[in-house]
């Protein structure tokens, strides 16, 4: 086949690209089109030879798309119109514009792509920017289906749920369809791999029974406020934590680790263990389990990701039941034993799928907090990007 040409919107630090240059599907990408610096940088620094503009999509007009003559869009528009957290202002929020620009375009270009790949956050698929979205491939007469993915669908021990539409036009048949349906699980993995199906059953640890974490004060059960339940957590994410974990078809979170590294800078510093203790999600190098890293992660604490206890001989059940009537000092002496650290940049960029010679600029480590914001704020887990490709071009 012709190499594809192909124009990567919105393109970070290059994962569309680097999923796609995995696939070993013959192709070019004819321009990469960010306007964030940071990511530029990276992306510049491991694609060296591709085309790369520092613009606003807006700012691009007709007849610049149709100079590059690309037959494939990839695409990760803002996410923050759409977010659970956010204001979730859909088209009426700026960050669409950029958008709703490409769907004004779309059907006038001098000649349409043959494919496209969208990916967003779970709540696109309900919003109207997406029905707009449907409403333009339609008419331009593009088959698609949308999926709502997480790369623990492919044993990677991080929660990353995206929604991702893969569109061609009619005269290329998709190879799988349901109409009218976001599909929860990856393309053939059901009539082609049905072991990927039973994998988890037929090798399920006997699950133990988990009692919740409750504190005893001199033989007494506290009840109401008094009774502390391990990290504010409730008995159903204990469990689901401990499924999450028994689950051998996913990867331990070790195999993504970095070896030999001063992680003194990761460490997560004092006023942060005493205020977020309880709100931490902490796992350990041998759990099959993270959540999903977001911008503020490294300046926020809550909800931005997972910590990784690199003490593993402590046992963090017994460091949480001993805060009770402790001084500050001592609960930060307590906490501390854990040895919490951030995942390293590097770390979060292999589990999204980059490989081991990604470049991520290591003078950029002075701005940890900048790396961790382009890494999990442009990017899309490369894995699931891979696989769609691979199911989505016949070669």
């Amino acid at each position: 086949m012709e190499p594809l040409r192909v124009l990567e919107l919105y393109s970070g630090i290059g994962g569309m690209h680097q999923a796609l240059r995995e696939s070993c599907i013959p192709a070019q990408v004819v321009a990469a089109i960010d306007v964030n610096t940071v990511a530029n940088e990276v992306y510049a620094y491991n694609f060296p030879h591709t085309q790369l503009l520092a613009k606003t999509i807006e700012g691009i007009t007709l007849e610049e798309f149709d100079k590059l003559s690309f037959n494939m869009i990839l695409m990760s528009p803002p996410c923050q119109p759409f977010t659970r957290i956010g204001l979730q202002g859909d088209v009426t929020d700026p960050r669409t514009n950029s958008l709703l620009h490409i769907l004004d375009i779309l059907p006038r270009l001098q000649k349409l792509p043959k494919y496209i790949l969208l990916e967003n956050v779970k709540g696109f698929e309900v919003s109207s920017t997406r029905d707009l979205l449907i409403q333009t491939i339609e008419n331009c007469g593009f088959q698609y289906q949308e999926f709502l993915l997480s790369p623990t669908s492919l044993g990677i021990p991080n929660s990353r749920l995206r929604y991702f539409l893969i569109a061609k036009l009619q005269s290329e048949p998709l190879p799988f369809q349901a109409p009218g349906q976001v599909l929860k699980e990856f393309p053939k993995l059901e009539s082609e791999h049905p072991e990927k199906n039973t994998i988890v059953a037929e090798n399920k640890i006997e699950r133990k029974k988990i009692e919740p974490n409750i504190c005893f004060d001199n033989g007494r059960q506290c009840s109401g406020k008094e009774a502390i339940l391990f990290k504010l957590e409730t008995i159903e994410e204990i469990d689901r934590k401990h499924q999450q974990d028994s689950d051998l078809s996913v990867q331990m979170l070790k195999d993504f680790l970095e070896d030999d590294i001063d992680t003194n800078q990761y460490f997560l510093p004092p006023k942060s263990l005493l205020r977020y203790a309880l709100l931490l999600d902490i796992v350990k190098p041998t759990c099959r389990r993270s959540t999903c890293f977001t911008k503020g992660y490294g300046s926020y604490i809550e909800g931005t990701g997972s910590v990784l206890q690199t003490s593993e001989d402590v046992q963090i059940e017994n460091v949480y039941k001993s805060l009770t009537n402790l001084s500050q000092e001592e609960k930060i002496t307590k906490l501390s034993m854990l040895k919490l650290r951030y995942f390293t940049p590097k770390e979060i960029a292999n589990l999204l799928g980059f490989p081991p010679d990604f470049g991520l600029l290591r003078t950029f480590y002075t701005k940890m907090v900048m790396l961790f914001k382009i890494i999990c704020n442009h990017d899309p887990n490369n894995f699931t990007i891979f696989v769609l490709i691979c199911e989505f071009i016949p070669f």
